[in-house]
C-alpha cells in the first residue's frame, strides 16, 4: 500500500512505505518551483522592501516584516523539519 504526502504548498506524492527514512524523496523535491526557498525568500524580500519603498510607513513595513519572517519560519524550518521526523505508516 502506498502513503500519499501533501501538505500547504505542494501537490500530492505517492510514497511508497520504506524501514529506511532516507529512501524518502527530499523535502524540497516534492514541492512546486514557487514553493522553494529561493522562491519563499525572495518574495518576503520583495514584499518587506516594497512595502518600504513605496510607502516609507514603518508601521506598515514592521507588521509586515513580522508576518514574513513567521511565513519563512513555518515554511523553511517547521514543516521541513515535521517532514524529516514524520515516520511513514507502514
Amino acid at each position: 500500500m502506498a502513503t500519499t504526502i501533501s501538505s500547504l504548498c505542494t501537490r500530492p506524492v505517492t510514497l511508497k512505505p520504506s524501514a529506511d527514512p532516507d529512501e524518502r524523496p527530499p523535502f524540497w523535491s516534492l514541492k512546486p518551483w514557487w514553493c522553494q526557498p529561493w522562491s519563499i525568500l525572495g518574495t518576503g524580500l520583495l514584499v518587506v522592501a516594497g512595502s518600504w519603498l513605496l510607502l516609507q510607513r514603518l508601521w506598515i513595513t514592521l507588521p509586515l516584516a513580522a508576518a514574513v519572517l513567521i511565513w519563512w519560519l513555518l515554511f523553511l524550518a517547521l514543516v521541513p523539519a515535521a517532514y524529516r521526523s514524520a515516520d511513514l505508516p507502514e
